[in-house]
């Protein structure tokens, strides 16, 4: 009789390959926070002002004030501010300091007595939102292996939209449990919560490798690279590292500035990253993000058919960005954009060819459908790709402050494109505003074809390299 084998070959991976897989997902989690505090931060708010403003007895003039005060001058002004103490202090030392900047804006905005010191604490929270959306993704991208450095730098996003969700979600909770009008405080309060667990948090991580290594820390980048890699993948990988910061040491940088005045591969660099900030705000999204019940309540719909509307708005945010990360898997960024300022194109086209049809509340559902598709090409194209690319593309020696300067040209395009939508669409009305958004759109799509370089596959050190050499694919 035959002995049967009754082993059989282990799908398992090694355990060094799981200890490593379970690092990443710790350090993901635990650095996301940061996106996490952003969405809920920038969320929460709309829920809050329907009781804040008769608590405080606010003005319009000074909502406006207190909304936008997040995102200029404080996330403008955070995002260089989080790029330079990035590069100087590190990635880990900055979302400590994030950590605790969230936690003094949460509380101080959930304790403020009177209408200033709530717009001095919406600052502080700017500050913070600002300075997270700069490290979150550094840290991630010089990090992550390259196989899994789209996936890792764009769960980032994913929480961003997430915590935008859970603000409507907890929002509408609270305003359930707590009946008063002083529940504008727990909603802001609520922030508090992840604050603190990404202070706890991320001081049980190491630095990223990229940064020890440019700060001559060349065995904490090794020890670092273990945590994640194999023996032999963290070998090889350090020793690009090691290479791409011995040129950094023959060019003699260390100075954000000088490096930009003495090396005209590194400003071109920095232009292109200026300019995916800026196309990506001009896309118009968060003309959608803020004024969607707006939006539509001028198109027909009640107020309360309108907020109700929105949630759809806010699901398709979640759901596309899922499908961004899962498509940035295996499509190249370069198309990822095209096809992104393709659809957006089309979908304002459609929405300014809708306004134009009598009012109806059929019309308004179109109206709603055509901004959810919006919604869907940016999410899932762009608004994914743009911050990933953002933290690819600088060399290493500036990477934190390029990454600063092109944020704060983001929230500072953000501003501006929020401030101004409102007085647009009562000059030129929906059809008008949204077809100057074609325009728009139009531009960016042949700026990405033109300029955008192609980073997937390719190492950090690779990228560098190819910059500085004028090669970076196309």
């Amino acid at each position: 009789m035959a002995i049967q084998n009754t082993t059989t070959p282990s799908t398992e991976q090694p355990p060094e390959a799981r200890a490593g897989r379970r690092f990443l997902t710790k350090l993901t989690v635990i650095s996301t926070l940061g996106g996490l505090l952003f969405g809920y931060d920038t969320g929460v708010i709309s829920g809050a002002l329907l009781y804040m403003r008769d608590d405080l007895g606010m003005t319009s003039v000074q909502e406006a004030a207190v909304v936008s005060a997040l995102l200029f001058p404080g996330a403008a002004f955070g995002a260089v501010f989080g790029g330079r103490v990035a590069d100087r202090l590190g990635r880990k030392s900055s979302l400590v300091l994030c950590a605790v900047i969230f936690l003094v804006g949460a509380l101080g905005c959930a304790l403020a007595p009177n209408v200033t010191i709530m717009i001095l604490a919406r600052i502080v929270l700017g500050f913070a939102v600002g300075s997270a959306s700069v490290t979150c993704p550094l840290y991630l991208a010089e990090t992550a292996p390259v196989d899994r450095r789209g996936r890792m730098v764009t769960i980032n996003e994913l929480m961003i939209v997430t915590g935008q969700f859970l603000a409507f979600v907890i929002n509408a909770v609270l305003d359930q449990l707590i009946d008063h009008a002083s529940v504008w405080r727990y909603m802001l309060a609520v922030a508090a919560i992840p604050a603190v667990a990404l202070f706890v948090g991320m001081l049980t991580l190491p630095d990223s490798p990229r940064w020890y290594a440019v700060r001559g820390r060349l065995d904490a980048a090794h020890s670092a690279l273990r945590k994640s890699r194999s023996a032999a993948e963290a070998d090889a990988e350090y020793a690009e590292i090691v290479a791409a910061a011995q040129d950094d040491v023959r060019e003699d940088k260390g100075a954000a500035l000088r490096d930009l005045r003495a090396y005209p591969w590194m400003r071109k660099i920095l232009y292109i990253g200026i300019g995916l900030a800026v196309v990506q705000q001009a896309t118009g999204i968060n003309t959608v993000n803020y004024y969607a019940p707006t939006i539509l309540e001028n198109s027909g719909l009640t107020a309360s058919a309108a907020l109700v509307a929105t949630v759809a708005i806010g699901v398709t945010l979640v759901v596309t960005t899922v499908l961004g990360i899962w498509l940035l898997g295996f499509v190249p960024r370069r198309r990822m954009l095209l096809i992104g300022f393709t659809g957006v194109t089309l979908a304002q086209g459609a929405l300014a060819l809708v306004f134009l049809l009598p009012e109806s509340t059929v019309r308004s559902y179109v109206i709603l459908a055509a901004m959810m598709l919006f919604v869907g090409f940016m999410a899932t194209f762009i608004g994914t790709c743009v911050w990933l690319l953002l933290s690819e593309i600088f060399p290493m020696a500036i990477r934190g402050f390029a990454m600063g300067v092109a944020v704060f040209v983001l929230w500072t395009t953000n501003a501006g494109i929020s401030f101004l939508f409102p007085i647009i669409e009562r000059a030129l009305g929906g059809s008008g505003t949204f077809g100057l958004f074609v325009l728009v759109n139009l531009v960016s799509l042949a700026f990405v074809a033109r300029y955008v370089p192609e980073t997937k596959g390719r190492s950090l050190e690779e990228l560098e390299s190819e910059f500085r050499h004028g090669a970076a694919a196309r």
